[in-house]
């Protein structure tokens, strides 16, 4: 069996937000799995784990820790899209750069070609 079991989790999640007002409960195995995979997505994206003995783990299983942990709050949808906004500035900043960096190299490349012959 899996730990923790969605149910363990969803009770983990909710008992942790009972202090604060601002963030969501969850009700739902959709709403979990909805929760989960954004923050994973995050991971990929260049976020820190928020949990000790991150290093080697899948970003989903990063992501359930944090979510279990209480160390990620899950944002009501109009508090989150600055946040969403501000990953995917990141996301396409980074690859603007990687973009740049392929077309230097093609360049390089053709430059080098050229001379051969």
């Amino acid at each position: 069996m899996i730990h923790p079991s969605y149910t363990e989790l969803i009770e983990a999640i909710n008992t942790n937000n009972e202090d604060d007002d601002t963030t969501m409960s969850i009700n739902s195995r959709y709403s979990l799995v909805l929760a989960a995979s954004k923050r994973a997505r995050q991971l990929i994206a260049g976020a820190k784990p928020m949990v000790a003995g991150a290093a080697g783990k899948k970003p989903l299983s990063i992501a359930i820790d944090e979510l279990y942990q209480g160390q990620v709050k899950i944002l009501a949808p109009e508090e989150e899209t600055e946040e969403t906004a501000e990953t995917a500035e990141a996301v396409q900043t980074e690859a603007a750069v990687e973009e740049a960096e392929t077309e230097a190299a093609e360049e390089t490349a053709a430059e080098t070609e050229t001379e051969e012959n």
